[in-house]
Formats: structure tokens, C-alpha cells, sequence
């Protein structure tokens, strides 16, 4: 084991030289992207509301929640395609950005809701006293004090969808908006008998992953850590 010998860096140039690898990369970002600021902007005002409000049903509806941690993706991936297909999401991002949200949401509401429910009700009778309503306490005093349980979910949740293999595989069909995943799968069934050049091409699928979780590793850390003495 150890480091090629020789290291072809002509590997590396072919690749980057090709407009493929950067339209997977876009891909992948936007559907990262997309998916994190549904699932965080969706299940912060759901975790609101059940830390928060004492409603009939509350905590039925909050176990159904998640008890969506329990369900499998491959189980629900026939009638998501039917389903993707009767609303002509198929070879669309929203295809892969919905689903993504609708599964992130029992771990990012369950976290959430933990952050929520440690803010004292003191804050909250004097923002009522100073005028504010629920979604302003929200807005203005709950968001900025939780920063960094949104910033754990919102790294949970680019990473998952990164990562993704399975479902960009089921809804795209047209190879314009096929992710990094998938991009590394069909190399590999192209390039087979080029070792050196499959792994070049890993190599520079992962970086973009690398990079990221080096920024985020703190905020992902301290998010955790902060969950951790908190509970």
C-alpha cells in the first residue's frame, strides 16, 4: 500500500478539462442546496410548534414523526416513482429535492425540537410583553439563539444529499442532470480497465465533500456538542 507510483497527473487534467465533471458537481450543489433549505426551513417551524404550543395530538403527531426514522427508503421507491410520474417530476430536481426533504424531516424536527424546548418561557413572556408575536419570537429570538442546531442539520443534510445515490438514479433518466454519485458509476462502467483513471475520478468526486466538511466540521461539532450538555 501507498501512493501511485507514478502519479499521472494527466489523469487528473482530462478530467477537470471535460465539462461533465463540473455539470455533475453544479448538479449535486443545487440539489444539496435545495433540499437543505427545505428540510431546515420546514422542520424549524414544525419543531417550533411542537416545543413550543400544547395542542390536542401533539405528541401522536410528533411520534409519527418518528417513527419516519423506521422507514426505509427502498420500501417506498416504487410507489415514489409512480408518484414522481404522475406529477411529471421525473428528469427534474424537484424529483430528487422533495423526497429528500419529506426523509430529513424526522431527524431534523427531532433535533430541532431538543434545541427549542431548552429556551427558557422567560424569553418568550417578554417578547409578548414587548409586542411580538409567536413567529416573531421565532424570527428574532429563537433562530439566533438555536444557530448552531441549524447549523449541525444544515451540514446533516448537504452531506445526505451529497451522498445520494439511489433515489437522483430513479428519477433521472436523462444524463444532463445526473449527480456525482451516479456520474462515478457510470465512469467506472466506462473506464473499467483504466484503474488509474477511475480512482483520479473519485479522487476529485470526493474533494468537493472533503472541503466542505473541513469548513462545516466546527459548526458540526459544536452543534453536537451544544445538544449533548444541553440534554
Amino acid at each position: 500500500m501507498g501512493l501511485p507510483s507514478p502519479w499521472v497527473f494527466a489523469n487528473y487534467g482530462d478530467i477537470l478539462g471535460s465539462g461533465s465533471v463540473w455539470r455533475l458537481v453544479g448538479n449535486s450543489t443545487l440539489i444539496a442546496v435545495g433540499t437543505t433549505v427545505l428540510v431546515v426551513a420546514v422542520s424549524a417551524l414544525a419543531a417550533f410548534s411542537f416545543a413550543r404550543f400544547a395542542f390536542r395530538g401533539r405528541e401522536v403527531l410528533f411520534t409519527l414523526f418518528t417513527m419516519g426514522l423506521m422507514f426505509p427508503f427502498a420500501v417506498a421507491a416504487l410507489p415514489l416513482f409512480l408518484l414522481l410520474r404522475s406529477l411529471g417530476l421525473l428528469d427534474n430536481p424537484l424529483g430528487v429535492i422533495l423526497p429528500q426533504a419529506a426523509f430529513g424531516l424526522p431527524m431534523t424536527i427531532i433535533v430541532l425540537r431538543g434545541f427549542f424546548r431548552q429556551i427558557p418561557g422567560e424569553l418568550e413572556e417578554a417578547a409578548t410583553l414587548d409586542g411580538c408575536g409567536p413567529l416573531g419570537f421565532f424570527w428574532r429570538v429563537l433562530l439566533p439563539m438555536v444557530r448552531p442546531a441549524l447549523g449541525t442539520v444544515s451540514v446533516l443534510a448537504v452531506v445526505t444529499s451529497w451522498n445520494n445515490f439511489f433515489l437522483p438514479l430513479l428519477v433521472f433518466t436523462d444524463s444532463t442532470w445526473w449527480t456525482i454519485p451516479i456520474g462515478v458509476q457510470q465512469f467506472q462502467g466506462r473506464y473499467s480497465a483504466d484503474t488509474a483513471r477511475v480512482f483520479a475520478y473519485l479522487v476529485l468526486a470526493i474533494v468537493p465533500a472533503l472541503a466542505f466538511y473541513s469548513v462545516a466540521e466546527r459548526q458540526l461539532v459544536g452543534g453536537l456538542t451544544a445538544g449533548a450538555t444541553k440534554g
